[in-house]
């Protein structure tokens, strides 16, 4: 297992919203330099299309960042940290109207019957369940025995993870989620993505869906193209 951080940016006012490549860059340079990470994934919008939802706009940028040891987490994001200087910058001009929104997880990884490194064209199908559950502890129970053994016989899935939320500490301006469980599903490309969720086993996951113990807040679903970051200490992969 290892502890995830995710920052996800918003602007529902203007739906041709992106990242900037500087600020790409920016991101790029300052999730390399991190002490203690594993690696990171930066995502932006992709076009895929699910038989069962359609939440809407994505976020126009997001990050994922993973870590063998919760002291490291803190650390990038705490009062000294690399990515709080960052945040602080006021050189984000392209995320400058975005509602930020932050969490610290720990990433449960399940197997997958081909797990090749992803492709220069790589997208994640991200998940989150807001909550609450009825009974938390149910709720993730049934889900992590019965959902992740059919998310692997999606055709072409290549990565698959569950997390769940932790307490963390943190010195960062964006707005602090609790969402109660996120997911995040990888394939290829956009095109394989959709073949996947238009295929026969996206039936038998909505029934299991339907079987979960009670819960609240409904869950939300978002295509993102997927960069995967390596630290300066490792070998970069663009993309995966």
């Amino acid at each position: 297992m290892q502890f995830c951080y995710f920052a996800f940016f918003e602007d529902r006012q203007n739906a041709a919203a992106r990242i900037s490549a500087d600020d790409l860059g920016r991101f790029r340079a300052c999730i390399r330099g991190l002490k203690g990470l594993a690696k990171g994934h930066l995502y932006t919008p992709a076009m895929a299309s699910d038989l069962y939802t359609n939440d809407g706009q994505p976020p126009i940028f997001g990050l994922q960042l993973y870590f063998d040891a919760i002291a490291s987490l803190e650390s990038a994001i705490g009062r000294d940290g690399a990515l709080k200087r960052l945040a602080e910058s006021g050189e984000l001009e392209s995320l400058r109207s975005a509602h930020i929104t932050q969490q610290a997880m720990l990433n449960r990884e399940f197997a997958v019957p081909d797990p090749a490194p992803s492709t220069a064209n790589a997208c994640s199908f991200l998940v989150y369940y807001p909550g609450p559950a009825d009974d938390v502890h149910e709720w993730h129970a049934h889900y992590l025995t019965n959902h992740p053994p059919l998310m692997a016989c999606l055709p072409g899935v290549r990565e698959i993870e569950v997390l769940t939320r932790i307490d963390w500490i943190d010195a960062m301006p964006w707005q602090r989620t609790r969402h109660m469980q996120r997911n995040r599903i990888m394939f290829d490309s956009a095109e394989v993505l959709t073949e996947a969720l238009h295929s026969p086993v996206r039936h038998e996951m909505r029934a299991d869906f339907e079987r979960l113990p009670p819960f609240q807040g409904g869950n939300f679903h978002y295509a993102m193209a997927t960069e995967v970051i390596r630290p300066s200490s490792r070998k970069e992969a663009n993309h995966g």
